[in-house]
C-alpha cells in the first residue's frame, strides 16, 4: 500500500530525476573502480568524493524546501540539523579505532585523553554500535526540531522572527560545541576516522560504496517528499504556506502540521549530515555556522523553490562553482556569493526549474487534434475579403 502510494504521486520530472540518481548511483564508482586510470571515463577517487559532498548537500537543500518552499517556513537554523547527524556518525567512527589512536587508548578517543578525561561519557555509550548510532542520526535531529517547533509554532511565530530564532538555535549550538568541556572535540572537533562497518574509510571501495549510497539515499528521499507534497496533506501544506488564517479557519490544526513537516525535514538533513562525515573526514562546530544555512538557503532559491528538483539542481551547480571560484578567486567567493542572491532574487524570483519548468513539454497539438472549422467559420474570410 505505502509503495503503491508513493509510486502514484512520482510525474515525469521526478520519475526522470530518480532514474538519473540511481544511475549515477551505479556508474560512476563502476568507472572508478573497473576502468583504468588511464582512461577518459575513469573517475578519480578525490572527485567522486566531491560529487558525494555535493549530493548530501543536495539532500540537505531538499529538505529545507520541503518546510520552505511547500509550507512556508524559512529556516535559517536547518545547518544545525545537518551537524547534529554529521556528530552522530562522528561519535560512531571514533569509537571505532579503538586502540589505534594516538594515545592507544581503547575506550576513549584521543582529545578525551589529551584533556583527562577519565572515563567515557554517558552520551557516548551505544555508539560503538552501528545501528545505535544511525537511530540517533535520526533522533538527535528529530528530537531537536520537535522540541523547537513544539514552542515555537504554538505560539504561532512566523515570519522573519522564526527565521531569527531558527538562527539563534544554530548560533548557540555553536557555541556550546566549541566548547571542550562539552565533551565532543571542542574547536577540532572529531576526526582521524579509521574504519566504518570494518572497511577501510579510505578505501575506493568504501569510497564507491559511500558514494553510492549518498546518491540512492537522495533518489528515495526525493520520492518521499513527492508523495509527501502530491498527497492531501501536501496540499494541507500548501494551504499553510498561502493562507494560513484561513487554513486554521477551515479547521486544521496549523501547528500540528508545521510541526510534522518540520521533523520530517530535520530528519532528512541529520541523514545529509551523516551521509558528509565519512567522506569528508571530519566534523567540527563549524558546521552550525549561521552562515552554512543562509548558504542552504540560497541553493534553494538558486535551483527553485518548491520544485523539490530545482534544490538539488541549485545545491549541486552553487558548490560546483564555489569550487572552482575559490580555487580562482578565494577572496571573492563570498561576495559572488551575495550578488548570485541578489541576482536570483531580481531576475529569476522562482529560480532556475521554476523558470524554465513552464516552457518544458509545451508542444504544439498536431493538426488532427486541433478543432475543424466549420463551413460557415470557413467562409468568413472569404466573405471578408470580397
Amino acid at each position: 500500500m505505502i509503495t503503491a502510494f508513493i509510486l502514484r504521486s512520482l510525474d515525469r520530472r521526478i520519475s526522470i530525476a530518480i532514474a538519473i540518481l540511481i544511475a549515477v548511483a551505479f556508474l560512476v564508482p563502476l568507472s572508478n573502480l573497473a576502468l583504468p586510470e588511464t582512461s577518459a571515463l575513469h573517475v578519480p577517487t578525490y572527485l567522486m568524493s566531491l560529487f558525494g559532498k555535493y549530493l548530501t548537500y543536495a539532500l540537505l537543500a531538499l529538505a529545507l524546501d520541503l518546510v520552505w518552499g511547500y509550507c512556508g517556513i524559512l529556516s535559517l537554523g536547518h545547518g544545525a540539523f545537518f551537524a547534529l547527524g554529521g556528530y552522530a556518525m562522528g561519535m560512531y567512527l571514533m569509537r571505532q579505532i579503538g586502540s589505534r589512536g594516538t594515545y592507544g587508548n581503547p575506550i576513549l578517543p584521543d582529545f578525551m585523553v589529551f584533556l583527562n578525561w577519565k572515563e567515557l561519557p554517558w552520551f557516548w555509550y551505544g555508539f560503538d554500535q552501528f545501528w545505535f548510532a544511525m537511530l540517533m542520526v535520526l533522533v538527535a535531529p528529530g528530537l531537536l526540531a520537535f522540541i523547537f517547533g513544539w514552542f515555537a509554532f504554538r505560539s504561532r511565530v512566523n515570519g522573519v522572527y522564526l527565521s531569527i530564532i531558527t538562527q539563534a538555535m544554530t548560533y548557540a549550538l555553536l557555541l556550546a560545541f566549541f566548547r571542550n568541556d562539552m565533551g565532543f572535540g571542542g574547536n577540532n572537533g572529531l576526526t582521524d576516522f579509521k574504519d566504518i562497518l570494518g572497511f577501510n574509510i579510505q578505501a575506493d571501495g568504501t569510497r564507491a560504496t559511500l558514494f553510492a549510497v549518498t546518491a540512492l539515499i537522495l533518489a528515495l528521499a526525493l520520492m518521499l517528499s513527492s508523495a509527501i507534497v502530491r498527497s492531501k496533506f501536501g496540499k494541507v501544506l500548501v494551504g499553510v504556506r498561502d493562507a494560513e488564517s484561513r487554513t486554521r479557519f477551515l479547521g486544521y490544526r496549523v501547528e500540528h502540521v508545521k510541526l510534522f513537516v518540520f521533523v520530517v525535514s530535520a530528519m532528512m538533513a541529520g541523514i545529509a549530515g551523516a551521509l558528509y562525515v565519512p567522506q569528508i573526514g571530519i566534523i567540527n562546530p563549524g558546521e552550525f555556522a549561521p552562515a552554512n544555512s543562509i548558504e542552504v538557503v540560497i541553493w534553494t532559491a538558486v535551483g527553485g523553490r518548491a520544485t523539490l528538483i530545482g534544490p538539488i539542481i541549485g545545491a549541486i551547480l552553487v558548490n560546483g562553482g564555489k569550487t572552482v571560484f575559490t580555487g580562482l578567486f578565494p577572496e571573492f567567493w563570498l561576495f559572488a556569493l551575495g550578488g548570485l542572491f541578489v541576482a536570483v532574487t531580481l531576475f529569476l524570483p522562482k529560480g532556475i526549474v521554476g523558470t524554465i519548468a513552464p516552457h518544458i513539454g509545451r508542444r504544439r497539438k498536431p493538426m488532427s487534434q486541433q478543432p475543424k472549422a466549420t463551413e460557415d467559420e470557413a467562409s468568413k474570410p472569404v466573405q471578408a475579403a470580397e
